[in-house]
């Protein structure tokens, strides 16, 4: 058996109840007392703990707030775990869920000690629990959860991952070409620019280092007359002064030294120096000699050289940037319009992409559907069968397909479960189904077949036994307790046949003393058990007979239980 789901429940000042501590078992649990009891109390404050509507009535007179408080073992459910991880609301293998309401009109919701939206207390709570009755957590009633409850009997787990990976792969591709197209004559119109001004820039063919160079060559054209004049001068002035020239000059001064040395061989060094400095001096002159030479006056070169630097300012004036900056903006421009080329062969390429993605999606979403629809007739015989043996002989329960236009990560159909209660009506949504009793039995008889499967680990149900006799009632209970193999089940009953059948058996009292109405509930133990099954078979007056039988009946529903 699964390790029960709630694990206790502490309520305070709530409608007619004081303050209450209730630990609850896995198994089935059953709840019961006499009419007008208010056997419905947890129910009630099960449901607004998981984010149902605060009415002004359920705070206890004379109090000025309501709290329910509610324990649930997750130890052995991952995904409720990684809910709780995805919120920032994790905590090991427990979870609890407090509600406050007050008289002001205030409500308030916790999870885990963390303060939450009443949304957030609903989206937890039906994964949790799950109230069969005419209650707000009837999660059979939404056609996404009927269409869970077929794929989880069918084991569909890895058809509906594939079909939803490839709807997802599908719908990516689709949404890439959506935005290309959008984009498309911004992208055109910005590729055409970008053609235009990478093919001014590679006709313009700049290299590296060619600007700086081509300025030192236009500064020395446009100076060549003055560095020709100086160039002269400067030889002049070392060479050829004659007697005036610093070569000259030198050598007379070498020549004195020379002599002097003889008696003072410290100037020997200076000498030395002097000897080196003319050689120098002496090439100096030559080199300027020979450049002078060289020298060209080239009017077309220098008009070429300010037509070509012209052209490199206009074009970085173009773009706003510094000339030695051309070449840089050269590669970006270039790289960005090689990637919108590639986007445009991408776009062209999405059509195939596309076209293989749907095959894939429809061929597994037809896979799907025909697995669906074969398991559906299993599904929908073994439900008729129990609705049968629940008290409805004429029902049938049958699964309604209807094909989807477009596609959805959950297949290509939408799935219905679909009801009639007697021979000639139609069949009718579950959400239709007017009476809560048939409902709720409805449910029991698509759970006890789903249970093993079922996603929701706790099921209520409220009065589900309504209106049956003894037999269906045995039934009832009997389909009860079996579904508590794999789930952990609470129910309303007025049946013994069903109350017999429970693992732990819960009892509602209400007092009235001095103008003060209160309810209790007690855990009842084996003597207790016996006397309420005892009243609930005669009524107010228990015989030693109804005793018997209701001791008879306990022993008996447990021995064939399981």
């Amino acid at each position: 058996m699964m390790c029960g789901m709630i694990t206790q429940m502490k309520i305070r000042n709530f409608a007619i109840v004081d303050e209450l501590e209730l630990p609850l078992s896995a198994g089935m649990t059953v709840l019961t007392g006499e009419t007008g009891a208010g056997k419905s109390i947890l129910l009630d404050a099960l449901d607004l703990a998981l984010g149902g509507r605060a009415e002004s009535g359920v705070i206890r007179h004379g109090s000025e707030r309501a709290e329910i408080a509610v324990g649930f073992d997750i130890s052995r459910h991952p995904a409720i775990k990684q809910w709780l991880l995805d919120n920032e609301l994790d905590a090991d293998d427990e979870c609890l869920i407090r509600r406050t309401a007050s008289t002001d009109g205030r409500s308030k919701g916790f999870i885990n000690g963390s303060p939450v939206p009443m949304q957030s207390l609903r989206d937890l709570g039906e994964q949790l629990v799950d109230i069969q009755g005419q209650h707000a957590h009837q999660s059979l009633l939404k056609r996404d959860m009927q269409r869970e409850a077929l794929d989880d009997f069918a084991g569909h787990q890895e058809k509906v991952a594939t079909v939803r990976k490839c709807y997802q792969e599908l719908k990516q591709l689709r949404d890439q070409q959506a935005l290309l197209l959008h984009n498309k004559e911004e992208r055109e119109s910005r590729i055409e620019l970008l053609t235009y001004q990478t093919r001014e820039l590679e006709e313009l063919s700049l290299s590296e280092s060619e600007f700086e160079e081509l300025e030192a060559e236009q500064s020395r054209l446009a100076h060549i007359n003055q560095i020709e004049a100086g160039c002269e001068q400067a030889v002049y002035a070392l060479h050829e002064a004659d007697e005036q020239a610093v070569t000259h000059q030198i050598n007379q001064v070498i020549s004195q030294l020379d002599k002097l040395q003889h008696y003072d061989h410290k100037i020997e060094a200076t000498l030395q120096l002097l000897k080196e400095g003319l050689i120098q001096i002496e090439e100096a002159a030559s080199e300027l000699r020979r450049h002078l030479d060289s020298m060209d006056m080239d009017p077309e070169r220098l008009e070429w050289v300010d037509s070509r630097l012209g052209q490199i300012h206009d074009l970085s004036r173009k773009h706003h940037i510094n000339p030695r900056e051309l070449g840089a903006l050269q590669k970006a421009l270039s790289t960005e319009l090689e990637q919108l080329l590639r986007t445009s062969d991408q776009s062209n390429n999405l059509d195939e992409l596309i076209g293989k993605a749907e095959t894939a999606y429809l061929d597994n979403a037809k896979q799907l559907t025909a697995s669906r629809q074969k398991s559906a007739r299993k599904l929908e015989k073994q439900v008729t069968e129990n609705m049968h043996q629940l008290g409805m002989p004429n029902g049938q329960f049958v699964i309604d397909f209807t094909a989807l236009e477009g596609i959805s990560a959950a297949g290509q159909e939408r799935v219905e479960f679909l009801v009639t209660m007697n021979p000639g009506q139609p069949l009718k949504p579950l959400s239709k189904v007017a009476s809560g009793g048939e409902l709720s039995r409805i449910s029991l008889a698509i759970h006890v077949i789903t249970a093993a499967t079922g996603r929701i680990p706790t099921l209520i149900f409220d009065e589900v036994d309504v209106g049956i006799g003894g037999g269906t009632a045995e039934v009832v209970g009997r389909m009860l307790r079996g579904l508590s193999r794999d789930r952990q089940v609470l129910c309303v009953t007025h049946q013994p046949q069903v109350a017999a059948l429970g693992h732990q058996h819960l009892q509602v009292n209400k007092f009235t003393s001095e103008n003060t109405t209160k309810a209790t509930v007690t855990t009842l133990n084996e003597k207790q058990r016996i006397n309420e099954i005892a009243r609930m078979l005669g009524g107010i007056e228990i015989t030693g007979q109804t005793l018997s039988h209701a001791k008879d009946m306990i022993k008996r529903s447990q021995s064939h239980a399981d």
